[in-house]
């Protein structure tokens, strides 16, 4: 009975041996060796195997980036105004002994900094520059939060502000701001389309205007044109000495409306010439109208 149970005793301390000495390390992950109290190695991914009771291994170190968002913290503007504002770091740890040995908590030290670094950004700015600056306090926090873990072998990769939260008051302010704004580029907007369509208005009045003018030009020119061509034949049948007494009578009847018209033309002389012409007219048309002298 008793060889068994020192059998079974030496299995047992065999597999105990065995599990201490082989380790297997998964992917993106690493291990810190310590060799009787002191740093002896760093394990990669892989299987690897220590001295039971002379090596320990620490916990593993997650190398994959890793994304922390912190709880909202009051920072003071350069106007007094308090503001809440949440962070997100996406960091990355580089160096797996220098972030074991070099600070005691990294995760706690990075919120730390963080927060006194971004009361000090944050501190130096009005509330307006703040709200309207988020690209550039984003980028000098992580270039500050950076630098200063770089020796811890932690790398900042991206600081963002995920929000940035003014009082109540403030809130209500700045709410009436916009509405007013917005409204005043309403007014803007709606003014500028009177005018344009003002403008519209007027062109179009005075292409419409120029148009009737230049029919009116043209109908004159025709109209003249006209009353040329007419006189023109009148003074060729006169100058070829082919007078038609008929044409000449029917001429002094179309000139008469014309002598006529005229508000200060309220009375007027019919020449004796005239007289005649009526009178040799009427004896050529004849008594019922017609020509007297058609055979």
């Amino acid at each position: 009975m008793a060889p068994l149970i020192l059998l079974a005793v030496v299995v047992v301390f065999a597999l105990i041996m065995l599990a201490r000495t082989i380790r297997i390390i998964p992917q993106a992950r690493t291990g810190i060796v310590e060799r009787l109290g002191r740093y002896s190695r760093t394990l990669t991914p892989g299987l690897t195997i220590v001295v039971p009771f002379v090596d320990r291994v620490l916990p593993l170190i997650d190398m994959r980036e890793q994304v922390v968002s912190f709880d909202p913290q009051p920072v003071i503007t350069e106007d007094n105004l308090v503001v809440n504002i949440d962070t997100v770091i996406y960091f990355q740890v580089t160096d797996a002994k220098a972030s074991t040995y070099e600070v005691q908590d990294y995760f706690s030290a990075i919120d730390l900094l963080t927060v006194t670094t971004l009361r000090n950004l944050i501190g130096g700015m009005s509330l307006e520059d703040a709200l309207t600056s988020r690209d550039n306090i984003n980028d000098q926090l992580r270039g500050i939060l950076d630098e200063a873990t770089g020796k811890w072998g932690i790398r900042i990769h991206r600081v963002e502000l995920k929000a940035i939260d003014p009082p109540a008051t403030i809130k209500d302010t700045m709410e009436k701001q916009m509405r007013a704004d917005r409204e005043k580029r309403a007014a803007i907007l709606q003014a500028e389309g009177f005018k344009q369509a003002a403008i519209l208005t007027a062109e179009g009045e005075k292409q419409s205007a120029i148009l009737k003018a230049q029919g009116e030009r043209e109908s004159s020119v025709l109209r003249a044109e006209g009353q040329a061509k007419a006189i023109e034949t009148v003074f060729k049948a006169v100058h070829d000495g082919n007078v038609d007494q008929k044409l000449l009578a029917y001429q002094y009847l179309q000139m008469l409306p014309q002598i006529a018209q005229g508000e200060s033309n309220k009375v007027w002389i019919i020449p004796s010439e005239f007289s005649q012409m009526l009178g040799r007219l009427g004896r050529i048309m004849g008594p019922d109208g017609s020509d007297s002298t058609a055979t």
